[in-house]
């Protein structure tokens, strides 16, 4: 299931942080300093299991020195969710965080009823275990116990202290009610005992009389004591969550090809094509996501270049006016943007990521605008001498200057190590519209390069370099304002026109002659550029070159080296520079020394987080592989982020998304002492008390092409807009549309059998709990 989160406002420093119940999937926005209105602005996408109940949002107040401070949260249910396909978007109020409804975890019961003839028969429930149950204590577990009710009778467990996964196998017997058939409730009830304190609750099932005809043994998720109420400000969110069933890739391959003869043939006027088709359909609303589908499927086919060129062909044959050329959000304008977003984002980080980095190192007062000049943020130019509207605008344009001039040095040497691709769609591009526009005095071969690259890549990256991975956590608002006005003048340059800039705003005028030299520049780059196809330059552009589906991931992390079933060795935590490669998770000292220790990842058997009571930190993975002796290795990695954490759980499972040899269950804790520290059981070989989450990951820029996902996102969309075609054709004869009807129907078919077969496999597995 796929997530699409957006989190914009709420009504002290906000973090905010969003929880998947029974996924315990975390992620963690940045922290907004000194606010009672936080506006974040991120967008991400989380996958998630199908059997997912509540998706919440937790607003915290950070604090540097003690424990973060939670304000209130938003919880929205799996239902909630289901019912509105085209996404929840609205204003939602916080509520207290009340302790009775801070449930997960699940609990195993085994129940039968015993006694046959004129013996009164006997309800038994067999307690046997419960997983991943809250932490309600300072050392970071519980004291859990059961307490079970029925018919009026209570019984309780024993005990079972500091474990989030106990283990009880007691059993508890009570006279079965015949006549309470409807209406007769089986209670089993989670406590967190404390010596002082009241008891904690941890989660509760109840059980109707008409299930207990048979004997049932099977997990039940733990339920709410009862909502909280009360309001705390509001938060606004829009999500959208897509239940997708992807089918084998031999269902998808007709309308995979279908698209590919598409790119490959011929347009005419007279007769749209399949691309034509989809690009009279898509509405607005739709047109990013459905670009973005389409450039991931064409580039895992090889056919993305084709793909576009015939999109550039489609708008030039639609535009008379150059200067509006590629301004409009259609599809061509969209699935340019996602391609450069795919295919570029490394070029993006070595090209900004040092001018970026020195501006938010420096944060100097930068303001052009002599109305927004503040003389108090600037500070003193000398001991006693205060800075006048003048020097600071004066010393602001030398500032911009000097970035700006970093910045077109840094683009003049990009064009030696743009990946070879991106390079290859500029050149057509640039050939199209000179092609179109031949007169020379037209500048539009130029700015068609640069409304992508500049306008809608480079600028918009400088603008917000979070968003586009190049900083962990927003600017604060000085840096925003230098960087703001560093985006205008790329902007400008971009647009090749410094006379529109400065009479719509004179004070950038000092940047002229700055913006002046940097379109000569930006000429000079574009003509190399879109020439980097030439023999001469293919051993340089194959450092370089788009390597599609290749996860890869880098970055500090201190490790626990272990061995034999997880036993932790006497050496503390030691920092590494860990890679993740296509094959391989290596590590070694420092960045750039060899390579000392290596895990083929197809012998990973699990990646999954470390309980906090372990080593006093949430932020603690396991990476569980088996070695060629036949014994059992863990390295434990910790992390200085819930957000470093999951980036590295969610990339290293799908990495190892194909492996075989998966654990289905493992110890979230370590042994120590003859036990395991989670569950207390004594046998080292103890196959696990929680289950693996595999499939728990994060949507990332680097992820892998996925051709059967888009394919499968491909052909929801044209359900969708199967009647709109159906208009079309009453005005134009559509090639190949019967065939295309005909494989959405095949598609469909095969949906409808994948979910029969799963009603009728899950038919007697699943009880519906009333609580």
């Amino acid at each position: 299931m796929l997530l699409n989160v957006e989190c914009f406002l709420s009504h002290s420093d906000f973090l905010g942080q969003l929880f998947t119940f029974f996924s315990r999937n975390t992620k963690s926005e940045a922290t907004i300093w000194k606010t009672l209105s936080p506006f974040w602005g991120e967008e991400y996408t989380v996958h998630l299991p199908p059997y997912f109940r509540t998706v919440s949002f937790y607003v915290l107040d950070e604090d540097s020195l003690s424990r973060d401070d939670v304000i209130g949260k938003v919880s929205i249910t799996k239902e909630v969710l289901t019912a509105k396909p085209q996404g929840v978007d609205g204003w939602m109020s916080l509520t207290e965080i009340d302790p009775d409804e801070e449930v997960q975890g699940e609990i195993h019961l085994q129940i039968s009823v015993l006694g046959d003839g004129d013996i009164p028969r006997k309800l038994c429930c067999q307690v046997l275990e419960a997983r991943d149950l809250a932490k309600k204590d300072r050392n970071g577990a519980s004291d859990p116990f059961v307490r079970v009710r029925y018919n009026g009778k209570t019984y309780e467990s024993t005990v079972v202290k500091k474990s989030c996964y106990p283990r009880w196998n007691e059993s508890f017997e009570f006279e079965l009610d015949e006549t309470l058939a409807d209406t007769g409730l089986l209670s089993v009830e989670v406590w967190d005992w404390d010596l002082v304190s009241r008891n904690d609750f941890l989660g509760k099932v109840t059980v109707q009389n008409r299930h207990f005809l048979e004997s049932l043994e099977i997990w039940f998720r733990g339920f709410p004591h009862r909502r909280s109420l009360g309001t705390l400000g509001s938060l606004r969110l829009q999500l959208r969550l897509r239940d997708e069933v992807v089918l084998p890739s031999s269902h998808y391959k007709p309308v995979t090809e279908l698209l590919s003869q598409s790119v490959g043939s011929q347009l005419n006027g007279n007769w749209p094509d399949f691309i034509m088709l989809i690009d009279e359909t898509t509405t607005a609303e739709s047109r990013q996501e459905v670009a973005n589908n389409l450039v991931k499927l064409f580039l895992g086919q090889g056919l993305v270049k084709e793909f576009l060129d015939v999109l550039f062909k489609l708008e030039l044959e639609k535009t008379t006016e150059p200067n509006t050329l590629f301004r409009s959000n259609s599809l061509a304008s969209k699935s340019m943007e996602s391609f450069l977003k795919v295919a570029g984002m490394q070029y993006l980080h070595r090209l900004l990521g040092p001018i970026i980095n020195r501006i938010f190192e420096e944060k100097k007062y930068v303001e052009l605008d002599p109305s927004k000049v503040e003389l108090k943020e600037a500070g003193c130019a000398g001991l006693h001498r205060q800075q006048t509207e003048s020097d600071i605008i004066q010393q602001s344009s030398s500032l911009l200057q000097s970035y700006l001039s970093e910045l077109l040095t840094s683009i003049l040497q990009s064009a030696s190590y743009c990946p070879l691709l991106i390079c290859q769609v500029f050149h057509q591009l640039y050939l199209r519209v000179q092609e179109c526009f031949p007169d020379p005095e037209y500048r539009v071969k130029f700015i068609a390069v640069t409304s992508f690259l500049c306008l809608r890549f480079i600028s918009p990256a400088i603008m917000s370099p979070k968003l586009f991975h190049l900083r962990e956590k927003h600017a604060d608002a000085r840096t925003s304002r230098t960087l703001l006005l560093l985006a205008k003048a790329v902007q400008t340059i971009g647009n090749m026109d410094t006379l529109a800039c400065c009479s719509k705003e004179p004070w950038m005028v000092c940047l002229q002659s700055a913006i002046q030299q940097g379109i000569t520049q930006l000429k000079d780059f574009i003509t190399k550029l879109v020439n980097c196809h030439e023999p001469e330059d293919l051993e340089l552009q194959t450092r370089m070159s788009l390597q599609c589906g290749t996860m890869e991931k880098e970055g500090f992390l201190f490790l626990h080296r272990t061995k034999d079933k997880c036993m932790p060795m006497t050496s503390p935590f030691k920092k590494y520079y860990v890679t993740l490669s296509k094959d391989t998770l290596s590590y070694s000292r420092t960045q750039h020394s060899k390579k000392s220790l290596f895990i083929s990842l197809p012998k990973i058997r699990a990646v999954e987080k470390v309980e906090e009571k372990c080593f006093g930190s949430a932020n603690v993975m396991q990476i569980i592989s088996s070695e060629d002796s036949g014994q059992m290795g863990c390295e434990k990695g910790y992390l200085m982020s819930v957000n470093e954490l999951n980036h590295w759980l969610s990339a290293l499972r799908k990495a190892c998304s194909h492996n075989t040899n998966t654990m289905s269950c493992y110890h979230p804790g370590i042994y120590k002492a003859d036990r395991w520290s989670c569950c207390h059981q004594k046998e080292k070989s103890d196959p696990g008390c929680d289950k693996t989450r595999h499939g728990v990951t994060l949507q990332e820029w680097y992820d892998p092409l996925d051709p059967d996902l888009e394919a499968q996102l491909i052909y929801q969309h044209l359900c969708s807009v199967q009647h709109d075609c159906f208009d079309l054709t009453d005005q134009k004869k559509v090639d190949g549309l019967s065939k295309l009807f005909s494989i959405l129907q095949d598609l469909h078919d095969a949906h409808a059998a994948v979910e029969e077969e799963e009603r009728s496999k899950n038919k007697n597995l699943f009880l519906e709990l009333q609580t």
